[in-house]
């Protein structure tokens, strides 16, 4: 197992932009909406009309995370399933139709797009992932950060996943709740009591899957808030588990 500590949250997804929100929501939960999209006024001007939804709530989420004398100095982990899948769709339609492109969505359609994005608003120039991982992402994301906390254990890690659902084209695809969301979770090396412990198992029956009602990443916001002794999330080959330093619970 390897453990590290939460130092702080911050989510979003239509109807739910606070912690109080949040918090609510974790004693009742219910499945995610998938409209809207945060205003990021935070962001100059120039920069927030570049930003797609996706990108909005990544950075609502990262900035919100950290505090402003934090943010250039942390490396950072985003991950998503989808990226901006949507833009390319748009893409691809217009090429079909033989219709000029924008450079900006094209440049834009890169999967660590929201990373670059980021390490301009943010002036962080310190190292940074982007990955996607089908329905592991969440926890693969997770796993990537630990990693970057094991190189470099002074500097906290700033992990951010967001997802907002795919075009029709694609959107039948895939077994999976339909709502717009972002979780950013500020990561540091394992403090006493309020640690997480993580580990990797095979999963008991790989050919099972479970539907599930919200995604991996909100699941574990709603596991975290609630005070639970032990998380297990995975959907393929294998089991993701997380526990508070000292429960017993599997």
């Amino acid at each position: 197992m390897i453990a590290a500590s939460v130092r702080s949250w911050s989510a979003w997804s239509p109807g739910l932009d606070d912690s109080s929100a949040w918090r609510d929501w974790s004693t009742d939960p219910r499945e995610l909406a998938s409209g809207g999209r945060p205003d990021a006024s935070f962001l100059p001007a120039m920069l927030r009309r570049r930003c797609g939804s996706l990108a909005r709530i990544m950075l609502t989420t990262a900035f919100d995370c950290v505090d402003a004398d934090e943010i250039a100095e942390v490396n950072t982990v985003f991950a998503s399933r989808h990226g901006n899948i949507n833009e390319s769709i748009e893409l691809l339609d217009r090429l079909a139709e033989e219709k000029p492109l924008s450079p900006t969505k094209f440049s834009h359609t890169v999967h660590n797009a929201q990373a670059g994005l980021f390490s301009i608003a943010a002036q962080n120039r310190l190292p940074s992932s982007s990955l996607a991982a089908q329905e592991d992402t969440f926890a693969c994301g997770y796993l990537e950060a630990l990693t970057l906390l094991e190189r470099y254990p002074d500097r906290k890690v700033l992990l951010v996943i967001a997802d907002v659902p795919p075009a029709p084209t694609f959107a039948a695809m895939i077994e999976e709740p339909a709502g717009s969301y972002g979780l950013a979770l500020l990561l540091g090396v394992a403090d006493g009591e309020d640690s997480l412990e993580f580990g990797i198992s095979a999963a008991s029956d790989p050919g099972e899957s479970r539907a599930p009602v919200w995604p991996d990443a909100i699941e574990f916001l709603r596991w975290y808030l609630c005070g639970e002794p032990a998380l297990a999330l995975g959907q393929g080959r294998c089991s993701w588990h997380w526990k508070r330093s000292g429960a017993t619970g599997t």
